[in-house]
């Protein structure tokens, strides 16, 4: 078997755990006090102040081969290289000087042609453990010789020196990503999240220029054949409405589109739980009530039975699993050409209506606004009005080339297979946050799995005025008003008012990106009637 630090540039380490089970990481976790169990034998650990990821921590090295290709900007911060070899220096120094440390050594990408391999180094037990529960296990016999297309440096507790490292002032905290020597240096952060997310930026930097798509979403598969994507932000869904018992589950959150199809980028699911409903998830909940899963920030009492109402640490509190704990899961993580993209926002003004069909140009105008609202308790920091949320592509912060490049290859790939686009609401019905309810689960199930099957392409659809959107007139057991969010307001004026208020954001959010789309994009856009 290769030295498991080979490649990683740390030449000095007193003991190192190379791919060790889970049972054998769970162990080691214990033994060095990481965290606790739960009453059900999961794992639960805490991330300290970080519990969601430091986006203004993130930088890409300046290398001269990449740099004239990456989308700079507040996404994408300049890392000076000079200033990086200082802080690649210290975190292998650091890593170099513990007693002892956990490799792993996986892939991403469950399609071979277009897979790497990935190297882990950490210094806790509990990260390896989420890395190997994420990322996909490669098969003993394959660990022989294994040598890593990228490295993960991973020193959660390490300070990162902000002046002499090149990250942000007044900052301990850094996650440096170079494309050119293929290596990524996390500091000052015990968020999970940080490792999974470094990968997936590196294949939305590798894969376009293999003409393959890399998607923000979550993907299954209905017992005909058909796939299905589910686009959307944190918060929208995307891992509750993919985890269906009807379909299998490709997987919940990266995927590529290809010429044969889509796959996997991961071999497990990193679910959101605060509030997390047995009846309602019972796959999602019963995959974070079991030994192997890792959970970050959930609350527990002091007989470790959880507290999935408790926000008190985080409201982004979350489930990291093996995709196998998932009873209805895709074998080899590959589907199909896609028959169906459903785009997902959770819209807390509450007047986009619960579902809706879209040409190929609003779905390529839709994708590359990437809306959803966030409302009070999801972030620190907001008040009790909504707050409407663009992200490129469903998924920005992850784009290290410029969006047009991804918005492009989406409007051809929906030409090339035929795939049908619909816009799905799980957000707010019968008035904003605070006012109305949230959408039923049990109508956002109906109306997709009726999408899906083809029975709702042949009701009769109706242009709602604010959006232009093509709604459904009728759904046999949905109640009418539910279909026309209009209609499930008591106060009409106030619909009006809120309908043309998100209309107005949309149109200011457009201004970002108008010069990147095509006359029929421009032509299909929302905005404020004459």
């Amino acid at each position: 078997m290769t030295a498991p630090l080979a490649g990683t540039g740390i030449t000095s380490a007193h003991s190192v755990h190379a791919n060790l089970t889970a049972a054998s990481l769970v162990q080691q976790a214990m033994v060095r006090q990481e965290g606790r169990l739960s009453a059900d034998g999961a794992f639960i650990g805490l991330t300290g102040q970080h519990t969601g990821r430091s986006v203004a921590d993130k930088f890409v090295v300046d290398e001269p081969e990449t740099t004239a290709q990456i989308w700079w900007g507040k996404v994408n911060q300049k890392l000076d290289a000079a200033k990086y070899e200082v802080f690649l220096k210290r975190v292998r120094g650091y890593l170099g000087s513990q007693k002892e440390l956990f490799t792993q050594d996986l892939y991403a990408g469950a399609d071979p042609k277009f897979r790497i391999k990935v190297r882990l180094v950490t210094t806790n037990a509990w990260h390896a453990l989420f890395a190997r529960n994420m990322f996909i296990r490669p098969a003993e016999a394959e660990l022989a010789g294994f040598t890593p297309d990228y490295t993960i440096l991973h020193a959660p507790e390490l300070e990162s020196v902000p002046a002499e490292d090149g990250g942000r002032p007044g900052s301990t905290t850094l996650i440096g990503l170079s494309f050119a020597q293929k290596i990524i240096a996390i500091a000052g952060t015990s968020y999970a999240g940080e490792i999974k997310k470094s990968i997936f930026t590196v294949m939305n930097w590798l894969l376009p220029a293999q003409g393959v798509l890399p998607m923000h979403c979550s993907a299954n598969v209905g017992k005909e054949g058909d796939t299905a994507l589910f686009f959307g932000l944190s918060g929208t869904g995307k891992t509750t409405l993919s985890s269906d018992p009807e379909r299998a589950l490709i997987g919940d959150d990266e995927h590529g589109w290809s010429d044969k199809g889509v796959f996997n980028f991961e071999g497990g699911c990193y679910a959101k739980v605060i509030k997390l409903s047995q009846e309602a998830e019972p796959q999602i909940w019963n995959a974070s009530h079991r030994f192997g899963t890792v959970l970050e920030n959930v609350v527990a009492d002091k007989h470790g039975r959880l507290d999935l109402e408790d926000g008190s640490l985080t409201e982004n509190t979350r489930s990291c699993y093996p995709i196998e704990f998932i009873p209805n899961t895709q074998p080899g993580g590959m589907g199909g050409l896609p028959k169906n993209v459903v785009m997902l926002t959770a819209d807390a003004f509450g007047v986009l209506p619960p579902i809706s069909k879209l040409t190929p140009a609003q779905a390529m105008y839709h994708f590359m606004s990437g809306y959803t609202a966030k409302v009070a308790g999801t972030e620190k920091g907001l008040g009790k009005e909504p707050q409407a949320t663009f992200s490129s592509c469903f998924g920005a912060p992850f784009l290290p080339r410029h969006p047009e490049v991804y918005g492009k290859m989406l409007a051809e790939l929906i030409a090339r297979d035929g795939a049908q686009v619909w816009l799905v609401n799980t957000g707010w019905t019968g008035g904003s946050y605070g006012t109305g309810s949230r959408m039923s689960i049990q109508h956002t199930r109906a109306l997709l799995r009726a999408a899906l099957d083809g029975s709702l392409a042949q009701v009769e659809f109706v242009q709602e005025p604010f959006f232009g959107l093509a709604i459904p007139k009728a759904v046999q057991g949905i109640p009418a008003n539910v279909l026309n969010p209009r209609d499930s307001w008591a106060d009409k004026a106030a619909y009006d008012a809120t309908a043309k208020k998100l209309v107005g954001l949309f149109e200011k959010n457009f201004e970002t990106f108008a010069g990147a789309v095509s006359e029929d994009v421009k032509a299909a856009a929302i905005r404020a009637a004459a």
